[in-house]
Order: C-alpha cells, then sequence, then structure tokens
C-alpha cells in the first residue's frame, strides 16, 4: 500500500523583516546594487573607475607640482644672487636697463613684469645705493627716466655671472632635445593657462 504522497521541500525564502511580517523593505541606498552586484564576466577588465569627488584626483596636478618647482627654483636663485650681493628685482631692474639704456619707469615696470608702485620702491633703494639714476624726461616732465650708473653696470657684471651659473645648474644631465623638449612644453603650458584666463563664462 502506498503511502501518502511527498511534497517538495519548502524553497526558503528572505528573512523576515524585524518590523514584521507585513512591513514593506526599505529602499535600497544609491548605488547599492553597484557595489554589491559582481561585474559581467566578459574576460575583458572595465574601464576605471573615475575617483569620488570627495577622494584625491587620480594624477597628481600637473600645476601643483609645477609650481613646487618653480618655488623651489626661484628660492635657490633667489640664494645665488644674494651670495653675489644682489638680490632677484635688483636682477631684473639691470637686465632690463642693460636691454633698453634709457627706459620710463612705467616701461621699465612692464618689462619687469611689476606694478608701478612696487618699482618705485626698488628704484628709490636703487638709487640711495648708487645703481641707477632717476631724472625727468625734457619732452615730457612727467615722465622718469632711469639710467644705469658706472657702480648699476658692475653690480650688474657679478649678478650676471651668479646668474649663469645657476642656469649651467639647472641644465646640468640635460641634453640639448631635452632642453627643447622641456621649453616646447613650458609654451604649451603658458597657452594653456592663457587660452583658460581668456575664456569666458559658459
Amino acid at each position: 500500500m502506498s503511502g501518502p504522497p511527498v511534497s517538495d521541500p519548502p524553497v526558503p525564502g528572505p528573512p523576515a523583516s524585524p518590523r514584521g511580517r507585513g512591513a514593506s523593505a526599505s529602499p535600497p541606498e544609491p548605488g547599492a546594487s553597484a557595489r554589491g552586484s559582481a561585474p559581467a564576466a566578459s574576460g575583458q577588465p572595465g574601464p576605471p573607475r573615475p575617483p569620488g569627488p570627495s577622494g584625491p584626483p587620480a594624477q597628481p596636478p600637473v600645476g601643483l607640482y609645477l609650481a613646487r618647482v618653480a618655488r623651489e627654483a626661484s628660492r635657490a636663485f633667489d640664494a645665488a644672487l644674494a651670495a653675489a650681493g644682489g638680490s632677484l628685482p635688483t636682477w631684473l631692474v639691470l637686465i632690463s636697463l642693460k636691454s633698453q639704456r634709457l627706459a620710463s619707469q612705467r616701461e621699465l615696470a612692464g618689462m619687469v613684469g611689476i606694478q608701478e608702485a612696487t618699482l618705485t620702491h626698488h628704484l628709490n633703494a636703487m638709487e640711495s645705493s648708487g645703481l641707477v639714476t632717476r631724472r625727468r624726461d625734457t619732452a615730457n616732465r612727467r615722465v622718469h627716466v632711469v639710467e644705469l650708473t658706472p657702480a648699476g653696470d658692475g653690480l650688474f657684471m657679478q649678478l650676471r655671472e651668479a646668474a649663469v651659473a645657476f642656469d649651467q645648474q639647472l641644465r646640468a644631465g640635460l641634453t640639448a632635445t631635452e632642453i627643447e623638449q622641456f621649453e616646447a612644453v613650458l609654451s604649451r603650458l603658458h597657452e594653456n593657462v592663457s587660452q583658460a584666463g581668456h575664456a569666458g563664462p559658459a
């Protein structure tokens, strides 16, 4: 005699919610399914995930590295000029006056790359040290013309030697081709910065 039919064992379902069997499950957090699901087995690695908005950049920023190197190089150059009896502002004024024998303070400020008021401060100190002279232009009394003195010309030669030696230190271990490539990269970076500065709001 046959016994009672044997039914299949029940399939276990999800655990009951702690709030009761009738309570609905909370909606998943955004991105939870992406984190919990395994990647599709395509045989090929997936694209790299972009860095999160709160994490560090995937690559070190070029501008940050460039700023650090420029800051260290500027400090070392300042120290080399100071050892030769000068400073970076003094060197910039002297080399600009050597390039253009007579220059107004406005023209000189443009060549040096500083504000005219800042240049006046440096010129006052250089004039007190006998390195430059200032006089009013005969054609325009409102314009001050700056000229090198023999002492200023002598200091220029001292600082020139320090500047050339420092430049050789920077070029140590670099070939002429690497210098050309480096200058090309710097020119490209300068163009990128200029274009970004001139670009208006989107």
